[in-house]
Parts: structure tokens; sequence; C-alpha cells
């Protein structure tokens, strides 16, 4: 099990997990809506720096992006979901890099990479249509109702009938959109932008 040792904690890797926290935190805002899914359900590149962090400094180095992220969200914003999403979006996409980073970390190769983005990918998405179903909708539909939610997403999408239709055609896909986006990108600049992360 890989684990954050003294090397990866180094004042100079805080700092960049600290800058990649902040980048992240300012992608949150470039987001879109997406033509199937809930409206609050929204699209953005925001784990590419954690992924970044991942792959260059470890795994824990993107989680700890992810958490920062999050934080900062927090401080700045505050909370329309009463936490929730925060802490959806913390889980979910740490389970994301973590695995994509744990195995890519082990062997650094552009084969590892993918391997490592694609099971990321299958990771997050299981988790994400999991902690949905059994805690993060069912908390969410406190400020909103379950159903309000399936009438909104049924009015675009028209797969979705009920409350496990939603998670089958919008959840998941969504979940697998937004990994593949995020990781063609990291696919695209990691190779450009390693040597300044490993600096």
């Amino acid at each position: 099990m890989y684990t954050l040792d003294k090397t990866n904690l180094s004042v100079k890797n805080m700092v960049k997990i600290s800058i990649l926290a902040v980048i992240s935190m300012v992608l949150m805002f470039f987001d879109v809506s997406t033509w199937f899914a809930p409206p609050f359900l929204k699209l953005d590149i925001a784990d590419l720096p954690a992924l970044l962090g991942a792959f260059a400094m470890g795994p824990m180095a993107g989680v700890l992006v992810q958490l920062l992220k999050n934080l900062l969200n927090l401080l700045l914003e505050g909370s329309l979901t009463g936490g929730v999403g925060e802490l959806s979006n913390f889980l979910v996409g740490s389970i994301f890099v973590y695995t994509a980073g744990l195995i890519y970390y082990k062997k650094k190769t552009f084969g590892r990479a993918v391997l490592g983005l694609g099971v990321g990918i299958l990771a997050m998405t299981i988790f994400a249509s999991l902690s949905n179903y059994f805690v993060v909708f069912p908390l969410y539909s406190k400020l909103m109702p379950l159903e309000k939610i399936v009438e909104m997403t049924a009015a675009i999408n028209s797969r979705v009938v009920d409350f496990k239709t939603l998670i089958l055609y919008a959840v998941v896909p969504f979940n697998l959109l937004k990994g593949t986006v995020v990781s063609a990108i990291t696919i695209l600049v990691y190779k450009k932008l390693s040597p300044i992360l490993k600096k």
C-alpha cells in the first residue's frame, strides 16, 4: 500500500499540492451542464490538477489536492447542499485520482498511465453510483424532494423514469464522461508538465 513518506511530505511538495488545489478550485467555476443529467451535476475538469499531482508525487498527493480544493471552495462559496455536494465531490474525486495514481506510480509507463486512468474511471463510476443511491441523493432530498430531482432529469433525459434509472442513465454516464474527458486531457498535458511538477 502506498503511503506518503517524508520525501512526499516535503515543504516543496506541499507547496505544489497547495498550488494544484488552488488551480483545481478555480477550474470548478468553469463548468457546463450535460444533456442527460440533473442541472446540479456540472461537468468540469477540476480533477485534472489532482491527477497531475497523483502521477507526479504519488496517489495521496492527489487526494490532498481534492481535500484542499473542496475546503477552499467551501470557504469561498459556502455550500448550497449543506456540505453533501462537497463531501461527495471529495470522495468520488479521491477514488478516481488515488486509483489512477496508485497504478501509475508503481511503474511509470504510458501503458500504466492509460490502465490507471481506465481503472480509475470505473472505480469512480461504481463508487459514485452506489454512494449517490444510498447516501448522497437521500441526503440531498432533504433540500429538494427526490421526486422533483427525477422529474427534472426526466425532462431532459427520457430514459429516466424513477430513482434507479436516474442513477443508471444519468449518474453513471456523467461519471464515465467526466472521467474520460479529464483522463484525455491528463494524457495530453502530463508529459509536458511533469518536469515542472517533479522539480
